[in-house]
């Protein structure tokens, strides 16, 4: 059986970057495991009725995302769903340079062994022959999008070490690591749609896909998995985190202009293992992340 197992920062996080991916594998019959490593409690709310769940009122937004995810992964089809080192033991250290950040229980000032440890041991029991996580910048900076990565890549290492923690079970070799990606071309198109609806402030400042830092030059690209016939499984999970996702707004309601694909096809950074036939994609990108693997 194919197993795939996603390492991610905050609930919502997983539903936007992999919503589609997750839900086709599914369908598909493989076993998809979800790892996150925060509650998401210092998450902007978005619902004004639910001000008082902020981390500077009642602090309860954590407990909140946790139902947000259950749906959320109900709409995705997504059974295994796992926090790192049960839920609440991080938490999520908001963005850079706040005061989140001075938490002691902040998963940016997390003690690294320990919460590699929490990680290797759902690798070994899940076995996955694919790991999804994000780049060494967090896709765009956010500290806890940072410890994501250095958790998960170096529970990837560990994991495969038979030295490592023989408590925690038996070693295993995960064959191929991607990182998340939007390709630059990509970000483009939709600029380009957001400027011609008339939205030129949500991009303020930007006058191309070069001024966003978290773009990815096409030829980094390894894969782009088609998910367009579960966009209304990303569309219902994503509707699942009314805290945190504006379905309706402009961004999100580029899918209708863009051919549905800035919320069906997900885009990837291989990093481990090696690249599997395209599929006759014309980049040479791969169509399944599992390309080229054994069954």
């Amino acid at each position: 059986m194919n197993r795939i197992l996603l390492v991610h920062a905050h609930p919502d996080d997983e539903t936007i970057n992999n919503g589609a991916t997750m839900a086709r594998y599914i369908a598909e019959g493989a076993s998809v495991t979800l790892l996150t490593c925060t509650l998401g409690e210092e998450g902007e709310i978005l619902v004004p009725e639910l001000e008082q769940l902020a981390a500077d009122q009642a602090d309860q937004l954590g407990g909140y995302r946790i139902w947000e995810l259950r749906g959320a992964m109900d709409a995705l089809g997504v059974t295994d769903v796992r926090f790192l080192g049960g839920p609440g033991r991080f938490r999520d250290s908001g963005m850079m340079g706040t005061p989140a950040n001075e938490n002691p229980r902040a998963f940016w000032n997390a003690d690294l062994d320990e919460a590699v440890a929490h990680a290797v041991a759902v690798v070994r029991e899940v076995r996955p022959q694919v790991v999804v996580t994000y780049d060494e910048n967090g896709s765009y900076g956010h500290p806890d999008h940072i410890q994501a990565h250095r958790v998960a890549m170096a529970a990837v290492d560990a994991a495969a070490d038979p030295a490592y923690r023989p408590d925690l079970g038996e070693e295993w070799s995960v064959a191929k690591v991607y990182w998340n990606a939007m390709p630059r071309s990509v970000l483009q198109r939709g600029i380009d749609a957001l400027k011609a609806a008339g939205e030129e402030s949500f991009f303020e400042g930007v006058e191309s896909a070069d001024d966003i830092p978290f773009a990815v030059p096409d030829e980094e690209v390894a894969a782009a998995v088609d998910g367009r016939g579960f966009v209304s499984h990303k569309d219902a999970a994503m509707r699942a985190y009314p805290t945190q996702i504006m379905v309706d707004g402009p961004f999100f309601a580029l899918s209708n202009n863009l051919g549905q694909e800035v919320l069906g096809t997900e885009y990837y950074r291989l990093v481990r293992g090696k690249r599997g036939p395209s599929g006759g994609d014309p980049h040479g990108w791969e169509d399944d992340l599992f390309a080229g693997l054994a069954g």
